[in-house]
């Protein structure tokens, strides 16, 4: 097993909210002050996590992501937020957020400049670190852009990685580091997992149902490479799987994927099939949407405790496809207590629901059901579905776009 990054942290995949997708880089306040970057919006979202249940199920973090900065450094070097858009600074922030009994993330780049043009870490690796443990800051989200050479990109992943072990203070590290070498080179994940508590292998997660259906299909066609290391203290974070080669070389938008339920693009079973396979990837699950206006549908669905707690499952280990039937796709995800979380994914985009049947000998090598297991599924709606054999077969009705998710 590859060792992980020794800071103690992320031993289940890290929860919160971060405003990329849905807020991007607004840095308008006079025009619209309710979705601009600044820290009312993050201030705000605290006060409904905090009142309306989101912390209580796990979501812990409001992260900031890129265009929180001023264009430049302050005199001594160090980097500082936007003074109008933050007059209070990321520590009085820092403080609110904790307040609420949450913590805060923020956003920084290993290369000279952020991917929207901002000031990068580049040799400030220790002064930043120690900035943000100074400002109270739990998490760093740590972008590739403008890094120079591949050489030059690893070695501030690494530095970076040590400054904020040396601060004292527990942060999460955040690192976009396989994105920036696929392109070039197979990552070597058992490195990346000595320095990082979560890794991006690709492009952002959009409000599409393309874009959830393009993770899926590379997680799956890498699967190989990517579960056996993902595990406590380090994760695998699913995204956006159309690359081009060159994209590494290049100043490009690359954030931490997020739980895009409660926005606009998808539908309700594509709202059920990306919570689901979230929480079989063991995917961090970090929300980007606004949490003022959300509806009850998409509150339920995120909050949904069974469904949170495959995610967050201690044994720690990603699920994987097992196998795949015309439009069907059948996964699984080891859990603790012997059980196995299963999702039933139909990818078909045509037409009304199917069934979808399959032998329970198919589970966890033919042991998860021996001799017999209890089923009871999880999403859409949950229900108990009683005791099987091992040699029994289950039959599953699924919606186009739509997973249902079991747990054996």
């Amino acid at each position: 097993a590859a060792l992980a990054l020794d800071n103690g942290l992320a031993r289940t995949p890290p929860m919160g909210w971060l405003h990329w997708e849905r807020f991007l880089c607004a840095t308008d306040c006079a025009a619209d002050p309710r979705r601009c970057v600044s820290e009312q919006l993050f201030m705000e979202m605290a006060d409904v996590m905090a009142a309306e249940g989101w912390r209580d199920t796990g979501y812990e973090f409001v992260c900031i992501d890129d265009c929180w900065m001023a264009p430049t450094r302050d005199e001594h070097g160090r980097l500082q937020a936007d003074p109008k858009r933050f007059p209070s600074g990321i520590r009085k922030l820092a403080d609110y957020v904790h307040s609420k009994g949450l913590k805060l993330g923020i956003y920084g780049d290993v290369g000279n400049k952020t991917c929207a043009g901002f000031p990068g870490s580049y040799n400030h690796y220790d002064l930043d670190a120690q900035t943000f443990a100074s400002w109270g800051v739990d998490l760093l989200k740590f972008d590739g852009c403008n890094s120079g050479t591949l050489e030059l990109l690893a070695e501030g992943y690494r530095r970076m990685s040590l400054a904020l072990n040396k601060t004292g203070r527990s942060i999460v590290y955040s690192c976009e580091w396989p994105f920036y070498l696929r392109p070039v080179q197979q990552p070597n994940y058992t490195e990346i997992k000595q320095y990082c508590n979560h890794w991006r292998n690709f492009f952002d997660v959009y409000d599409s149902w393309s874009s959830i259906k393009s993770i899926l299909e590379w997680t799956a066609l890498h699967q190989d490479s990517i579960v056996k290391i993902a595990g406590p203290g380090g994760w695998n974070d699913p995204d956006m799987a159309i690359v081009p080669w060159w994209a590494a070389l290049l100043s490009v938008f690359v954030f931490l994927s997020q739980l895009v339920i409660g926005n606009f693009g998808l539908s309700w079973d594509q709202a059920v099939t990306q919570m689901a396979m979230w929480a079989i990837m063991a995917a961090p699950l970090f929300m980007s949407n606004d949490l003022r206006h959300i509806s009850p549908e998409a509150r339920w669905l995120l909050q949904n405790k069974e469904v949170i707690a495959i995610n967050q499952d201690p044994l720690g280990k990603q699920g994987y496809q097992i196998t795949k039937n015309k439009n069907f796709e059948l996964w699984e995800r080891p859990l603790s207590g012997r059980a196995y979380a299963v999702a039933v994914l139909n990818q078909q985009e045509i037409g009304g629901p199917q069934n979808f049947t399959f032998s329970l000998t198919f589970l966890g090598n033919g042991l998860a059901c021996n001799p017999a297991c209890s089923v009871r599924q999880v999403l859409p709606v949950s229900r108990d579905w009683g005791v099987y054999s091992w040699v029994s077969s289950l039959s599953v009705e699924v919606n186009p776009t739509g997973t249902v998710l079991l747990k054996a």
